[in-house]
């Protein structure tokens, strides 16, 4: 069994997505101590945003410098490793009503067609299904269902579409809401996640 770990917070040890994400790591090492854990930490050590240079290294050309091929093999490296997972823990805060711009650029390289998906007659075909996605997810306010502020909500649905799109069906959220809102209000929200997060099973 393996799994892919990201974390894509710029918050470090503030962050909520993080503790959620080790809270949920920590559980399933839990259930199955064999599991193999690889990591990647996009807040520190981020990916680069895609470039005109980094889609014709892609068709083939040559990169231009070191840096550039250094930042190719690591996207292409963080696309094998996400094909290669069973489960895919993602600690995913929402800034400004979306994902960060590290986790984006993370999945902009996973976005492959012909790897993780294909255009066919019928429409577009997810080829990297079969595996478990489970997004630790931390909101500053409420964007659930029933709220007011649910049509603000560009993270979780875009992460529920674009896994889904990649042929992923089995997708669970994990969430801390309001952890801006009030002391009370992040520490009941943590609470109730955690406990969540130690209910999950590999």
């Amino acid at each position: 069994m393996r799994l892919l770990h990201i974390d894509a917070s710029i918050l470090g040890e503030s962050s909520v997505s993080r503790q959620l994400s080790a809270a949920i790591v920590a559980r399933l090492r839990q259930a199955d101590p064999g599991i193999a854990v690889t990591y990647y930490d996009l807040g520190t050590e981020p990916i680069g945003h895609l470039t005109g240079a980094h889609l014709a290294a892609a068709q083939g050309l040559s990169a231009e410098n070191a840096a550039l091929r250094q930042d190719v093999s690591r996207g292409q490296q963080a696309l094998e490793d996400f094909l290669d997972a069973d489960i895919v823990v993602v600690g995913a805060p929402m800034y400004n009503f979306s994902v960060s711009s590290q986790l984006k650029a993370w999945i902009d390289r996973l976005a492959v067609a012909g790897r993780t998906f294909r255009y066919t007659e019928k429409g577009p075909q997810g080829l990297a299904g079969g595996k478990k996605v489970i997004v630790a997810s931390s909101r500053g306010g409420f964007y659930g269902p029933d709220s007011p502020a649910a049509s603000l909500d560009h993270q979780e649905t875009y992460l529920r579409g674009i896994f889904g799109f990649f042929g992923v069906a089995d997708i669970t959220f994990v969430r801390a809401e309001g952890v801006n809102v009030s002391a009370d209000q992040r520490q009941a929200a943590i609470a109730a996640a955690t406990a969540e997060a130690a209910r999950l099973a590999a």
